[in-house]
């Protein structure tokens, strides 16, 4: 059996996975939700609220499993880290709580007049609940990321017998990696939402929707991700500056860099050897993470045996920032040639349309890819220079943690597949509802194949429900 050591970062990496894949859209989710409401207010025309109502039933579902999943992040501090709150617990237990007061009861106390609401309130009150909502969302992402911000680039503190105590709160805050860690995180989050929109509204069209409602978000997604995918580009840059700053053991590891070297190539492939401290089958571009990485061809980049028993396990990092690249550009590929063709009022062929249905969750992979580059990154330390992660971790019997790593990974397996099935039955069951009649119809964003040509008005009737 694994040691305990080991299975608690199993579970934690678990439990952390599945918990940021819901935050990841609903943070942008209940902006675009706030964005249909107010053109609906502005506009008057129908379309605009079936968006929104079609969307907050998949951000309601989407926030609550959230929830519930980020309750489980809080026990294991005490369950199988309870090393990590008796050193920082005097920091990292504010910046919950802050999260908790500023955050959560926001979102808690609007949520349901976001929700149920809408016939309730006046239209005014229930679009501010949907702003503040959005707010909400975010400011949990603020916290949270302020506390991760600070774990790996940790100030504002002294250490008295071994406990880390406050003594700038600002500068804990706003650390030296939080700003790029937030901004990065913000911008994952709406493309994430984007490409998901994209993907379930793609969905509908292929499967016969001819009703205004997901040609329209179809367009607004695919306009949100062509410009949001060039910024996020130019904020990796700036983060990965950054951490070449504070953690240039995290940034050897991630360009597979072994010796300490100016001119320093990008390696498009290759596979690290730990053991031999070099990397095999290597495909590299001359000079070129230098210059990314310092804008100087020839810039120095310190290897990784500079940093030997104090770097992380090479393999993961590398490849993890990989596959985080590889689907920004996939996503940056995708948006610009889908939104262009709508631009030249070109119908999205029947393949395009498959492609961004398949692309529905891709945001979740560069995600997760990216939180793997920055958590496995950190090792060995949980909190750079104050605490490692061997340290932190209980020593209760590895049979413990291997029977409640168990019936996480289960509930987990059900919970996703309920989710994943609940989405595509909405989608669907969408498609299914009254058919638009031909004086509804609008000129339409898909292949002829799929549906009819048309150029009628875009206004639309109120059967037209979703």
């Amino acid at each position: 059996m694994l040691e305990t050591l080991m299975l608690s970062r199993i579970q934690f990496a678990a439990n952390i996975s599945f918990h940021i894949l819901f935050p990841a859209i609903t943070i942008a989710l209940s902006w675009f939700l706030f964005f249909f409401k107010l053109r609906f207010d502005q506009t008057g025309e129908p379309v605009w609220m079936r968006a929104y109502r079609f969307w907050v039933k998949i951000f309601a579902l989407t926030f609550a499993i959230g929830v519930v999943t980020g309750i489980t992040m809080s026990f294991q501090f005490g369950t199988n880290w309870p090393k990590f709150m008796e050193t920082v617990g005097n920091i990292a237990g504010p910046l919950l709580g802050y999260e908790v007061l500023t955050a959560f009861f926001l979102e808690a106390g609007f949520l349901g007049v976001m929700l149920f609401g809408i016939k309730r309130v006046s239209a005014r009150v229930h679009t501010l609940s949907t702003l503040i909502v959005a707010i909400g969302t975010t400011l949990s992402a603020f916290w949270i990321l302020a506390l991760n911000s600070w774990m790996h680039t940790p100030q504002g503190h002294e250490m008295r017998d071994g406990v880390a105590f406050p003594v700038d709160w600002l500068a804990i805050i706003f650390n030296p990696s939080f700003p790029y860690r937030l901004s990065h995180m913000v911008i994952a989050s709406g493309l994430t939402a984007a490409f998901l929109i994209a993907g379930i509204s793609a969905y509908r069209l292929l499967k016969g929707d001819d009703k205004q409602a997901p040609k329209l978000t179809l367009k607004i997604a695919l306009t949100v991700a062509m410009v949001l995918t060039p910024v996020q580009i130019f904020l990796g840059d700036l983060h990965g500056l950054n951490t070449l700053e504070h953690q240039p053991q995290k940034i050897a590891a991630m360009e597979g860099i072994w010796h300490t070297e100016k001119g320093a190539p990008l390696l498009l492939f290759a596979i690290p050897d730990e053991e031999q401290r070099t990397n095999h089958f290597e495909i590299a571009i001359p000079k070129m993470a230098s210059f990314i990485l310092t804008h100087d061809f020839d810039g120095e980049i310190k290897g990784l045996n500079e940093f030997e028993g104090n770097h992380p396990p090479v393999a993961p990092v590398f490849f993890a920032f990989r596959i985080m690249v590889g689907i920004g550009m996939l996503m940056l590929t995708v948006s610009w040639f889908s939104r262009i063709q709508l631009w030249r009022d070109k119908p999205l062929p029947t393949w395009l349309l498959r492609v961004l249905v398949a692309m529905s969750f891709s945001g979740w992979v560069a995600t997760l890819a990216g939180w793997y580059v920055t958590e496995i990154g950190r090792q060995p330390w949980l909190v750079t220079g104050i605490l490692t992660v061997k340290d932190a971790a209980t020593t209760i019997a590895s049979g413990n943690v291997a029977l409640s790593l168990a019936m996480y990974l289960t509930l987990y397996a059900v919970l996703m597949t309920a989710y994943l099935h609940t989405l595509f039955t909405m989608a669907r069951r969408a498609v299914e509802i009254e058919e638009i009649t031909d004086d509804e119809r609008v000129k339409p964003v898909l292949h002829p194949a799929i549906a009819h040509s048309t150029n009628q008005s875009p206004n639309t009737k109120e059967n037209d429900n979703v």
